[in-house]
This record gives structure tokens, C-alpha cells and sequence, in this order.
């Protein structure tokens, strides 16, 4: 088989999983775009080196590398450098306005907007699992994390939320309602 047939085979399939995870790192459709093309090229280059048939993890992981190299040439102050302190500064402990309160009426526009803010080590790990129904082991290799640590990270992301003052503002609407 050739190089071509694989990878039409092998990642081709995924390209939407490729295209998701790009634009959550990214937060930006055209920057998602980039991302991916450059993982397409890496993967039909190397596609020879795949051992097995599990395309999804592996072109996943080619993604998230692709990403991390154009971060580093594009927005560099934003490379994560395991930073634990990341979670006090992502969460906002200012209240948002009525204004702003109105603007953010659809539920799922303030989840996107709470995941985006997310510090990219965490969003990472709960996109994989969360959107693309990753396991913790498949998560582990696409990130080159230990287990343990991907479910550190998730716990860490599905606590930000949490806390998110965006998705407060909601769940103060919706018990306000009940009442």
C-alpha cells in the first residue's frame, strides 16, 4: 500500500477530530485551518513510520505537535511551561455586568467561551476527552503525558469550570428562576 493510501486510510477519516482539536487550541478558525494542513503534511510524510492501524491517536498526536509549533511561532508569551499557578489566574473572581449577563444568554456560547478561556494545558486534555471521547491512555499518548496526569488536568479543567464566572452567571439565572 502506498504512502498516499494509507494516510487517505489511516487519517483522512479524523481530519474532523484534527480540525476540532486545532480550533480549541487555536480559538481562531483560520489559525485551526493552518494547524491542520501542517499536520496533513507531516503525516503523509511519516506515515510510513505508523505501526499499526490506530490513525486516530496517532494523527491526533501529530495535531497537537503541529499546534504547539505554530504557538511557539505565533504567540509565543502563551507556550505553557507547567505552570500550576495557571488555575488562580484563569478564573476571574470579578462579577460580570448585567450587559454583559444579557449578552451571554445561550448556554452553550458561555460553555465554548468558559473552555476557550480554559489555560491551554487543561483545555487540551478536556477536549480530547470530553468532545473527541478519548480514553485517559489515548489522551496520555497524544499529550506525552502519564495517565495520572491526564486526570489531574481534567480534574483541574472540570473545576475551572466550575468556578467559571461565565457559567456562573447562568446557573445564578437558572436558580433565580426556580424561586
Amino acid at each position: 500500500m502506498s504512502d498516499a493510501s494509507r494516510f487517505a486510510e489511516l487519517c483522512l477519516p479524523h481530519l474532523d477530530s484534527a480540525y476540532n482539536l486545532a480550533r480549541w487550541l487555536t480559538r481562531d478558525t483560520q489559525d485551526a485551518q493552518d494547524v491542520v494542513q501542517d499536520a496533513c503534511v507531516r503525516a503523509l510524510k511519516y506515515v510510513g513510520s505508523l505501526h499499526g492501524n490506530d490513525g486516530r491517536a496517532w494523527f491526533l498526536t501529530i495535531v497537537r505537535n503541529a499546534f504547539y509549533d505554530w504557538l511557539r511561532r505565533n504567540r509565543p508569551a502563551e507556550v505553557v511551561h507547567g505552570d500550576d499557578d495557571a488555575i488562580d489566574r484563569a478564573v476571574d473572581h470579578a462579577n460580570p455586568d448585567p450587559e454583559q449577563a444579557a449578552v451571554r444568554l445561550s448556554e452553550v456560547r458561555v460553555l465554548s467561551e468558559a473552555i476557550a478561556a480554559l489555560p491551554l494545558q487543561f483545555r487540551e486534555v478536556l477536549i480530547l476527552r470530553e468532545f473527541e471521547d478519548m480514553s485517559y491512555k489515548e489522551i496520555a499518548r497524544v499529550a506525552g503525558i502519564p495517565v495520572g496526569t491526564v486526570m489531574s488536568r481534567l480534574a483541574r479543567a472540570r473545576g475551572l469550570l466550575q468556578r467559571s464566572p461565565l457559567l456562573q452567571v447562568i446557573g445564578g439565572q437558572a436558580s433565580g428562576s426556580t424561586s
